[in-house]
């Protein structure tokens, strides 16, 4: 190869593997702010739905989107799950200068998750009723939230594109793109929203349809942003498929189990508000909703840090690794702090705006998260950074641990013990209160495994190894 060529290749290894040199810190910051741009324009519409049907004027509306909700933040997480471990194989592949096989992954990672989504859906859609039910609806509300799980589960499949799919842009540092897709996806479904939950008098039925549309178009936009920008995706093959699907569900099984594990301690609090009536449901709906709009950095800081660390790790700079972790803790805690003040200040315009009348439960569910709740947000920050450094550097069941650890020891217990003490209050509480302690555990791990990069940065391990071999031994045969 001449000098002409080796430059080449130089110069595209270095627009495909961007995280390998410059400020680390303003890298996290660049991709948290821009992903969470995209992700907040996704969770705003969730957000101006539920002032919507708030405006409607009926509380049995409002519980069944909280108590949807739990469920589709179940669903949604599957899909996570798949673009953690897309996102690490591709921007591992990346970092060690191998695109083709970053390709062929993310081709791969597509197909498997659109696939086992689809068969995630069906389940699910077949056990609504039950599942609404274990989470404490009854009556009206426990039907129309079923009604409106049965009309958007089904989107499921083109929604875990759509994840995958920015999954693959972050890995390749392409933040603006991955931002882009989510606001145009949030702008559809805004759009569609007033239209059809007013205009042609939809109610809950209108902002499934709204939504569904909003996932097809950020599918869409992902998919053809990679292909003009990215080289776009190999040719599927069955090779392809078996050679993938070891070290894509190496990552793809602990982390949908990590994933999982949020709205399984996120049912169990909606069960426990549920002692307390639909209006208490209504107020923890409305701080759900909340939530990821305010805190959407937060939220995208595991996918942000992810490829940060998943290049540098490909690239064998332990040095790298370690400051990234550092700097997106030090992210982390800025961030919240300027969020719980700025929260704290519109503590009125959010009554208003959510029309919370005076002394209700539902206002001081809101006030309380809007206060000092909100400053232990910070706890959820750590366990986030803590996940992406164990999905990328070997030890995703390090993340399944923590994660699961978090919301059952540390939801169960202090949400029953808050529940007692302080009665509907004392469930945000002790929810909160719980993460405290799996985020000092998460951080340690993180610590642990980030010293042992110092002798070089390990391969995944691959979970089921001697069910693997046995495999391969058959297929020689």
């Amino acid at each position: 190869m001449d000098s002409r060529g080796q430059h080449c290749n130089a110069a595209t290894m270095s627009e495909q593997a961007k995280f390998l040199e410059g400020s680390l810190l303003r890298h996290i910051a660049v991709m948290s702010i821009t992903s969470s741009v995209g992700l907040m324009a996704v969770f705003a519409v969730d957000f101006v739905d539920m002032v919507f049907i708030s405006m409607l004027g009926k509380a049995e509306l409002a519980a069944a989107v909280g108590y949807a909700g739990a469920i589709l933040f179940f669903t949604g997480s599957f899909g996570i799950g798949m673009a953690i471990a897309c996102g690490a194989q591709v921007a591992r592949a990346l970092g060690e200068g191998d695109e083709a096989l970053a390709q062929r992954r993310a081709t791969s990672s597509l197909i498997y998750g659109f696939a086992f989504g689809a068969l995630f859906a069906a389940i699910v859609w077949l056990n609504l009723t039950p599942l609404v039910s274990l989470l404490g609806a009854t009556g009206e509300t426990r039907d129309l939230a079923v009604h409106y799980m049965q009309i958007i589960l089904p989107s499921l499949p083109v929604l875990l594109v759509g994840i995958v799919g920015g999954a693959i842009l972050r890995a390749h540092g392409d933040a603006r793109r991955s931002m882009n897709v989510l606001i145009v996806g949030g702008v559809v479904n805004a759009v569609l929203d007033p239209i059809l939950i007013f205009g042609l008098n939809l109610e809950l039925t209108g902002a499934a349809l709204a939504s569904i549309a909003a996932r097809f178009t950020i599918a869409g936009m992902a998919l053809a942003a990679i292909h003009r920008h990215h080289g776009g995706f190999g040719q599927p093959t069955l090779g392809g498929l078996a050679l993938d699907f070891r070290p894509v569900f190496a990552i793809a099984v602990p982390a949908i189990l990590t994933q999982l594990a949020t709205p399984v301690g996120q049912a169990y609090v909606t069960r426990a508000m549920a002692e307390f009536g639909e209006e208490a449901v209504a107020g923890m709906a409305i701080v759900g909703r909340l939530t990821p709009v305010a805190f959407a950095v937060i939220f995208a800081l595991s996918g942000a840090v992810g490829p940060i660390i998943g290049q540098n790790a490909g690239a064998k700079n332990a040095e790298r690794v370690r400051g990234a972790f550092t700097e997106a803790l030090l992210f982390t805690l800025g961030v919240t702090v300027l969020v719980s003040l700025a929260l704290f200040a519109l503590r009125g315009p959010l009554a208003v705006l959510f029309q919370l009348e005076e002394g209700t439960i539902a206002l001081t569910l809101v006030f309380l998260f809007a206060g000092p709740l909100s400053l232990l947000w910070f706890f959820n920050g750590v366990i986030f950074v803590a996940n992406a450094a164990f999905n990328n550097l070997g030890h995703p069941f390090y993340s399944t641990l923590t994660n699961w650890g978090r919301h059952t020891l540390g939801t169960i217990p202090p949400v029953m013990l808050g529940a007692w003490l302080f009665g509907a209050p004392g469930v945000l509480i002790g929810q909160a209160i719980g993460g405290v302690i799996f985020a000092l555990i998460a951080f340690g791990l993180a610590r642990r495994v980030i010293s042992e990069t110092e002798g070089g940065v390990p391969a995944p391990r691959e979970p089921f190894a001697r069910q693997a071999r046995l495999m391969n031994l058959f297929h020689r045969r």
